[in-house]
């Protein structure tokens, strides 16, 4: 099903609540990859060109050191090797640039940008020119091309690398609709995360996010995911799906933001402590601790793939107060897995506070 975007241009600042297009259900195949990827070939002189990578998405978490697979052949095979020119690059998404990551000729290699001194080719194998990439980012997941370059015939193949993380709707202390796009960045930024993609969005509602509010995505869309059509959520005869306002203005429109958060190096913890704490001592009893007070980001991580469950409000980086639970009881809030919270309480409230460690 074609995606419609409703266009509504106004010229006031920051303009929230404004109407939608919400017909709109998203079929699993519009976040499947738009590129074929795994395999290229191309004839020259009797002789196939061959590359080959792999189909099947790679997933990994910040920190962690991953190997992009991809080999070339010839077919028919050749009886002397062939001095080949390799390149690697990110593909362009949501407005970002296209970035060179490597090129490589025998035993000369080159790096780029961010990539230098984290990246270089695997070639312990006849004719494989994988890419090692070390100490991974947030910023790292996306989708890459392996380019095999013999004379005047290139072929390539592409691999998605993806960060395990999780989405989660965020506004901040001044409440619904308040962040333009370059706001939504920052605000995502410090609580250890970044703005998420639509196929992230995507995926969070298959695993039954439902969110009424709408929020930034990485390409300045404005979407929102509905698992239970109701009145308030743009009503009852509507399919479940991503609701979309389209693309909005950078700097005129507010609205709240859908972050992501990778897998955590470290772990989250409930500080036990022998009376509840205001927000600066919740602070200084994390430094205390070794630690540091944990972030939204990092909350949400720990309770997705650490499964940190706990019935006890607590203090977070931000000024919120929250709790994580994974399974739902009596006095612990809604009947649904999830992240509660008490919002932003005045910071001589006293709660608990959860702390963050890195290993």
């Amino acid at each position: 099903m074609s995606l419609l975007f409703l266009v509504l241009l106004l010229p006031l600042s920051c303009v929230w609540g404004l109407p939608f297009y919400n017909g709109f259900y998203y079929s699993s195949g519009l976040h499947s990859k738009t590129l074929g990827g795994g395999y290229g070939e191309g004839l020259f002189n009797g002789v196939k060109l061959v590359v080959e990578t792999t189909e099947e998405s790679l997933f990994s978490h910040p920190g962690a050191n991953v190997t992009l697979p991809c080999h070339y052949r010839y077919e028919p095979a050749l009886a002397i090797p062939r001095h080949v020119r390799v390149k690697w690059w990110k593909l362009s998404e949501n407005g970002s640039p296209e970035q060179d990551v490597l090129v490589a000729m025998g035993q000369r290699h080159r790096s780029f940008g961010d990539y230098q001194g984290r990246v270089q080719l695997q070639q312990g194998q006849l004719q494989e020119v994988s890419l090692e990439l070390r100490d991974l980012r947030l910023e790292d997941s996306g989708r890459y091309r392996c380019e095999v370059i013999d004379g005047l015939e290139d072929e390539s193949g592409l691999v998605e690398l993806e960060l395990r993380g999780v989405v989660f709707p965020y506004q901040p202390r001044e409440g619904r609709y308040q962040l333009n796009f370059h706001e939504a960045q920052k605000a995502c930024w410090e609580q250890d995360a970044v703005v998420a993609s639509f196929e992230q969005l995507f995926r969070a509602w298959e695993e039954g996010l439902d969110w009424c509010n709408a929020g930034w995505l990485q390409d300045a869309s404005v979407q929102y995911p509905i698992a239970l059509p109701r009145q308030s959520c743009g009503g009852l005869g509507l399919a479940p799906g991503v609701r979309s306002y389209g693309q909005r203005h950078h700097h005129l429109h507010c609205y709240d933001v859908f972050c992501f958060a990778a897998a955590l190096k470290g772990w989250v913890y409930y500080l036990e402590h022998p009376q509840k704490l205001t927000l600066l001592e919740a602070r200084e009893a994390c430094q205390e601790d070794g630690a540091q007070i944990s972030t939204v980001g990092q909350l949400f991580a720990a309770w997705k793939f650490h499964g940190l469950d706990r019935c006890d409000a607590g203090w977070l980086a931000d000024g919120s107060a929250r709790y994580p639970i994974v399974h739902p009881r009596p006095n612990c809030g809604p009947p649904e897995p999830g992240v509660r919270t008490f919002g932003f309480p005045d910071p001589h409230t006293r709660y608990g506070v959860y702390c963050y460690h890195q290993h």
